[in-house]
């Protein structure tokens, strides 16, 4: 009898023990877990994005979880779909991605939200085409690529006169911030009267980018400007400009203010770039996926865009 008894009491005491534990268990589970698809993270740009969204999570821990990843270039779009096809399986909650191209991605983006994951569409525009066909909307949150273009095309215009010859180095041709901000570095241009002798893919990566300025450098040796669509291929075109002994002679300018630019900035090596703001993109696009879900909004009720800064940096920047 005392050893039932003693039983009872050991067993009372354990479940009076676990009951403060539940309402934690349970927060816990009911915890959403957000999933952000980065394009390369061999870009420190994407590496800046992962650490300012890490930090994001750090500081808001009992809000949500965070799952990061990215591919191994500018052109892994397969493995890209794969990890969102990933992600799927988990069972996220909400998924923040850069799309590595605006139209092949959409399919499983739409296989996302007919799981009931919340999508938001950072970095590159996602193509509205693409999405009206598979009849979904997807919010993007992020900069406009072509004011931010400009901006840096505007102040190179500055430095140069009507007819003098300039190339474009452009990202992967089928993004929408690549297309974008090749619009963007074209309107600068066309305003002050140069002359594009050419437009050609540097695919984001430096040695792309080198490869296309060198041929633009050797093609046009009168060659005034580069413009490249990220600091990655700018970058690139600095070692060319270098390797041609033309540096002081060609101007480059970029778009992302990574930090291996900025030495570059100081020295005139690179004129001008773009900051977006790298390390608060990813949170942008969390921060609206996270009042989707406390809201209880559905994907087909959210859509359009909500602009981010961009701003010009140069030499002078503080």
């Amino acid at each position: 009898m005392n050893t039932r008894i003693r039983l009872k009491l050991i067993a009372a005491t354990v479940l009076v023990c676990a009951l403060p534990s539940l309402p934690a268990m349970a927060q816990t589970a009911a915890k959403p877990k957000v999933a952000l698809v980065m394009k390369s993270l061999a870009n420190e740009f994407f590496l800046t994005m992962e650490n300012g969204a890490k930090e994001h999570q750090k500081a808001h821990a009992a809000q949500y979880d965070l799952i990061a990843n990215g591919i191994k270039d500018e052109q892994d779009t397969s493995n890209q779909i794969k990890i969102v096809e990933q992600m799927i399986v988990s069972k996220v909650n909400g998924l923040v991605i850069a799309p590595a191209d605006s139209k092949a991605l959409v399919p499983v983006i739409k296989k996302a939200i007919d799981a009931g994951i919340i999508v938001v569409n950072i970095d590159n525009k996602l193509d509205d085409a693409a999405l009206k066909e598979k009849g979904i909307t997807v919010p993007f949150v992020g900069p406009d690529n072509r004011k931010g273009a400009k901006l840096v095309g505007d102040y190179l215009a500055k430095q140069i006169k009507r007819g003098d010859k300039v190339g474009i180095i452009e990202g992967v041709s089928t993004t929408i911030n690549a297309q974008q901000r090749t619009l963007g570095f074209q309107d600068a241009m066309s305003a002050v009267g140069a002359n594009v002798v050419g437009v050609q893919s540097g695919q984001w990566e430096m040695a792309p980018g080198n490869q296309i300025a060198a041929a633009m450098l050797n093609a046009h040796p009168d060659i005034k400007a580069l413009l490249a669509g990220n600091d990655n291929m700018a970058l690139g075109a600095v070692a060319a400009v270098k390797a041609a002994g033309k540096t002081g002679k060609v101007l480059v300018v970029g778009y992302d203010n990574i930090n291996a630019i900025k030495p570059m900035l100081k020295d005139g090596r690179v004129l001008a770039t773009a900051d977006q703001f790298a390390s608060q993109q990813a949170v942008f696009g969390i921060e609206t996926v996270l009042k989707a879900i406390t809201d209880k909004k559905a994907q087909n009720t959210l859509g359009g865009t909500v602009e981010t800064k961009v701003a010009l940096v140069t030499k002078d920047s503080k």
